[in-house]
């Protein structure tokens, strides 16, 4: 493994990186918990209205049991070199009641619309309180870009 050169990034660079990301990636990884289980991690497709970060999962998955038990979630980017972890609450939507424009819009970005299965699909919508993006050692410092739902810098 080659070592890289990072060039530390002011707080408004990371906050554009950040959100240039989570325009453009497809994946995402999930993480719940539940009160008696504990952990539970998956990857899942996602979608990036601007505001929030729009998932779908089965409504009888682990991961839609522990988002309704427990809302409070994990998110991140599938990268190890330039990291973006988001926390935030998860907001259900049985594919029934999901919002026409955002489940439209998940349906574009990936060519599979879960409202026309036959199995039941849970759409979770995470609106990050905070937000933390990095680049090796170098940047672990200022490392956050959103407190309090407010993006900094």
């Amino acid at each position: 493994m080659q070592a890289t050169e990072i060039n530390r990034r002011t707080t408004a660079e990371r906050r554009r990186d950040a959100l240039e990301r989570l325009s453009s990636e497809r994946d995402i990884w999930v993480s719940t918990a539940h009160p008696d289980h504990g952990p539970h991690q998956v990857p899942l497709w996602f979608m990036w209205d601007g505001q929030a970060a729009w998932m779908c999962t089965g409504a009888n998955s682990a991961t839609a049991r522990n988002a309704r038990k427990e809302p409070h979630v994990r998110l991140a980017l599938p990268d190890t070199v330039d990291v973006v972890l988001l926390q935030g609450e998860a907001e259900c939507f049985p594919a029934r009641e999901v919002p026409k424009d955002a489940a439209d819009a998940f349906a574009g970005k990936f060519g599979w619309d879960p409202r026309t299965e036959e199995t039941p699909f849970l759409y979770l919508r995470v609106v990050p309180q905070t937000v933390r993006a990095w680049r090796g050692e170098p940047e672990l410092r200022g490392r956050v870009v959103m407190r309090d739902g407010a993006w900094l810098g």
